[in-house]
């Protein structure tokens, strides 16, 4: 397997307008140039661009107000901090075709020891793929306990505007406070190798999220094809 690894689409838009900030094409207050005009630039789907835009806000570089645009902010003091896979998609939208999976299963035993609650436990599922152009670049699975899940919208099939973290906040009035994440290299399970459409080994991403008290408001589980992903830190030497 070669070794020389290719950013996520979202990643390299984020790259690209890192560099043109950075390089002062676009300066503190300037507007960037829409989602449509990114699209066509860049040449990749708007999703990717919305995905990348909500991350660079996220980490500070950008500043998105609703029916205005974006507007840059400028280059962080923590400019150096990674992109995490797990919070990422916790904030971005789902296309038309997004969803694959939605409603109540029985918790599984990972799951439910990370959610402090018996096995089998009724929870919310709700599983979804993300693409590059037409290849399944994630299966992104997340479990939610019932009473965070009832009266939200996660056991439907359809896709939801907003990102998963902002629908429970409007709907819930949820908080995400921190995340704990953990990666490793596994097999994928026999439902992700079936979206996939390979049996190959994965990056693994299991995280669980958390309110202000410490509680557990969902686990999420992403399963991302090593030939399309590596991660990847820059960090200042002191």
């Amino acid at each position: 397997m070669s070794m020389d690894f290719a950013p996520p689409k979202y990643a390299q838009v984020m790259r690209a307008i890192q560099d043109r900030i950075e390089s002062g094409e676009y300066g503190p207050g300037d507007m960037l140039p829409s989602e449509t005009q990114l699209v066509r630039e860049l040449g990749v789907g708007r999703t990717t661009v919305v995905r990348a835009l909500q991350t660079l806000a996220m980490q500070g570089w950008i500043e998105r107000e609703h029916g205005r645009g974006s507007f840059v902010k400028g280059r962080p003091e923590s400019a150096a901090e990674r992109v995490r896979p797990s919070q990422a998609t916790t904030e971005q939208g789902e296309s038309a075709d997004a969803v694959v999976e939605a409603g109540r299963v029985p918790a599984p035993r990972h799951v439910a020891r990370l959610l402090g609650v018996a096995e089998e436990t009724p929870v919310i599922m709700r599983r979804r793929l993300a693409r590059q152009a037409d290849v399944i670049s994630a299966v992104e699975t997340f479990w939610v306990p019932l009473e965070h899940a009832i009266g939200t919208d996660l056991d439907k099939p359809q896709p939801l505007r907003r990102g998963i973290r902002q629908h429970l906040q409007a709907v819930k009035h949820l908080r995400f406070d921190h995340i704990t994440e953990r990666v490793s290299a596994r097999t994928p399970t026999p439902d992700e190798a079936d979206l996939l459409g390979s049996s190959n080994p994965v990056l693994g991403v299991l995280a669980t999220v958390h309110d202000p008290a410490g509680n557990v408001l969902m686990v999420v589980s992403l399963a991302l094809p090593g030939s399309l992903h590596v991660l990847e830190d820059v960090f200042k030497v002191s």
